[in-house]
């Protein structure tokens, strides 16, 4: 294999395993781990949220170091943290040990998923990086059809604190070793990056133009809103889905089976991105994905119970070319000089949407029903306005150098 598809697939493994051992846990683990602790459920989710909030706090850090010193030897030391708090998880003794093990978890989770892959990715190789960066998102969309089943067999067969010890194992056995092994980056100064962007062009020439900084604030406020937006209904939905397509007339049965439609969906748009849409403005395929989620759901909420699947394959598939796009879209925008310290600023709202979605989009549904899903298709179009409010300042003022 050649370097580039040995790193794709060592990375993308190790974020697999990042992603199911943090992010998609406690769809499996919280109500054994609650029984077995004294808590209630949401108890347990609260301790997740935490952990969110942490890694928020902590991702704009966790990206400057990466732009400094490289992904290796940031992802390695994630690895032991990752290991460090599932361990103190699957040994916790009643509430306290349960949120330290999940703030552990969440220091691991803010240098340790997309967002540090990404910038590890950038420092690696600059402005081609976008192959590689969907070639991760592809493998690792396969993190939930791993590691909800291996979570529910461990759970099963041992229970629940083998499948955090379980877990924590597999840190130190498989993702250890892959992060290491990660080519390393040249070192670079404070402030700087291997492949310096171009500052930002002058967009009209009829009067005088925004200054640099003023742009890139505004640039930085539509995509901070996009992450959020996106973050917000894709975490309500992985939480609630089944329930929301019942309170809209779908059966038990059929909802599990439509809901189960959004992991493929997801897997098919990163394809398409891969494939198709690899020569295509990351802008543009964005544009094209944020509206799929409020299309898909403008049309079951009309139509009824034969277009709900329609709505899951239309919103996974949206999901999966944005999750892409959080790491494109920065990239072509502002370049690769403090990727991974800009990175992390942007994701901060998204962190702290993607906490609160869970809890906010669930009162949506006991108040307003199945029509809470005009809601999420609200903020559908309002990270689509974002988007078409973006231009790509760096494009034109390489086509002005031209």
């Amino acid at each position: 294999m050649s370097s580039r598809t040995s790193v794709v697939w060592g990375l993308g493994i190790a974020q697999t395993l990042a992603w199911a051992s943090s992010y998609y846990l406690p769809a499996i683990l919280a109500v054994p781990m609650a029984r077995d602790l004294g808590v209630s459920t949401p108890t347990v989710f609260a301790a997740f949220s935490v952990a969110l909030v942490v890694s928020a706090v902590l991702g704009p850090a966790a990206g400057k170091t990466i732009d400094r010193y490289g992904g290796r030897p940031v992802l390695t030391a994630t690895s032991l943290v990752f290991a460090l708090g599932l361990a103190a998880i699957g040994l916790a003794q009643g509430p306290v040990g349960l949120f330290t093990g999940w703030i552990i978890l969440g220091v691991a989770m803010a240098a340790g998923l997309y967002e540090a892959a990404f910038a590890t990715l950038v420092r690696l190789y600059g402005k081609d990086a976008r192959s590689t960066i969907t070639g991760i998102t592809l493998l690792a969309g396969f993190a939930s059809t791993v590691g909800w089943p291996l979570s529910t067999w461990l759970e099963l067969e041992w229970g629940w604190r083998a499948a955090c010890l379980t877990w924590a194992g597999l840190h130190l056995v498989v993702a250890l070793p892959l992060n290491w092994v990660l080519p390393s980056a040249p070192r670079a100064a404070p402030g700087h990056a291997a492949h310096p962007s171009h500052p930002p062009a002058e967009t009209d020439s009829t009067r005088p133009p925004a200054s640099p900084a003023t742009a890139a604030t505004r640039t930085a406020f539509l995509l901070a809103t996009v992450f959020a937006v996106t973050w917000f209904i894709s975490t309500a939905m992985a939480a609630h889905l089944p329930r929301l397509l019942q309170a809209n007339g779908v059966t038990l049965a059929t909802a599990l089976l439509f809901a189960g439609l959004v992991g493929p969906a997801q897997v098919a748009g990163r394809v398409l991105e891969y494939s198709l849409l690899r020569h295509v403005h990351p802008l543009i395929s964005a544009r094209a994905a944020a509206g799929m989620h409020t299309l898909g759901a403008g049309l079951f909420l009309l139509g009824g119970v034969p277009l709900g699947a329609l709505f899951t394959v239309l919103h996974g598939a949206g999901n999966g070319v944005l999750t892409i796009a959080k790491g494109t879209l920065p990239l072509v925008l502002f370049g690769t000089r403090d990727y991974g310290a800009r990175q992390g600023l942007l994701m901060v709202p998204a962190r702290f949407a993607q906490a609160s979605a869970p809890w906010l989009f669930g009162l949506a549904l006991d108040h307003f029903g199945g029509a809470a899903l005009w809601f999420s298709a609200a903020l559908g179009l309002v990270g689509l306005t974002a988007l078409l409010l973006l231009r790509d300042t760096q494009a034109t003022a390489d086509s002005a150098r031209s």
